[in-house]
């Protein structure tokens, strides 16, 4: 299948891009500038020199492709008003031929939950919120086999959040600490970005019209237990200390609203449908082994 790929060289989308190669799909990615289009070529994928907002020229590469995955959003302020832009674009390329396109939410836009499932109402914070009509959109379109797949939390490879955590604040003295996101009882719903790649292919290649998938290992670690196994990584022994709700928010802003969230997910319709099954280590696995240590 010919397939335009958005964000082949971010974190998630470059995983997306190798499982396409390797699955023997003809991949077109967007990239910004050359040096990564070099990237992208190295990896066995036809680079187009663009910008996700530039609504024709997206359009036109959607129109070229059988099928488009897009995984690319910009970090900053912009990312509602590009997302819709690009969705709108790829949307109106593909109307009335049925083909494939698979969009990118993210759990978050449940809100807190104890068994999120595709069924769970939305309850979005305010850093997501944006995400929902974006996606809706997708799933109702006529003609398009729109699929909506919303990803836990990302890590593997020394990638994603977990480097937040990280890089968190220490305790002074003689054995300091690291500082928990929050008081470290919400859990956190996760999934490897290798297995997540895994779902955008069998997405893109098989799931329904208007399917809506929670990409999520059904491995769901506390923020203690997380921020334990990267305290022994990077040498503080596992020690952790917690902070309040407002130092958290005073810290991370929107983020940290969204890192508050207690989520516990398991991915079960992408198994059911798409005979998903996520086989990576778990995140604490991940960490215990030495990924952040190999990333820094």
């Amino acid at each position: 299948m010919r397939v335009f790929l958005t964000g082949g060289t971010g974190y998630v989308g470059a995983a997306v891009l190798h499982r396409l190669v390797t699955a023997g799909h003809q991949v077109t990615a967007l990239v910004r500038d050359p040096d990564k289009a070099e990237i992208v070529r190295d990896r066995g994928a036809e680079p187009v020199i663009g910008d996700l907002a530039d609504g024709p020229s997206v359009r036109r590469f959607a129109d070229a492709a059988d099928g488009v995955i897009h995984t690319a959003l910009p970090a900053d302020g912009s990312s509602a008003r590009i997302d819709d832009s690009a969705a709108t674009s790829i949307l109106a390329a593909l109307e009335g031929s049925d083909r494939p396109y698979v969009h990118t939410t993210g759990a978050w836009v449940h809100g807190s939950g104890a068994a999120i499932t595709e069924s769970s109402p939305m309850n979005p914070p305010r850093l997501t919120a944006w995400r929902v009509p974006i996606g809706e959109r997708v799933l109702a379109a006529p003609g398009v086999r729109g699929v909506v797949i919303a990803p836990a939390l990302v890590y593997g490879h020394g990638g994603g959040l977990v480097n937040l955590v990280a890089a968190g604040p220490r305790t002074e003295g003689d054995a300091p600490a690291l500082t928990m996101i929050g008081h470290g009882d919400q859990h956190w719903a996760t999934v490897h970005v290798d297995d997540l790649a895994d779902l955008y292919v069998r997405a893109l290649e098989g799931a329904p019209a208007g399917s809506y998938f929670i990409g999520a290992s059904g491995v769901n670690p506390t923020v203690r237990e997380i921020t334990e196994a990267v305290s022994r990584t990077i040498g503080l022994d596992g020690r952790v200390a917690p902070e309040t709700v407002v130092q958290t928010l005073e810290r991370l802003g929107l983020l940290g609203e969204a890192l508050l969230l207690d989520q516990q997910a398991g991915g079960e319709a992408a198994r059911r449908i798409l005979g998903w099954a996520p086989e990576r280590p778990s995140i604490l696995d991940d960490i215990a082994a030495g990924a952040l240590a190999a990333a820094s």
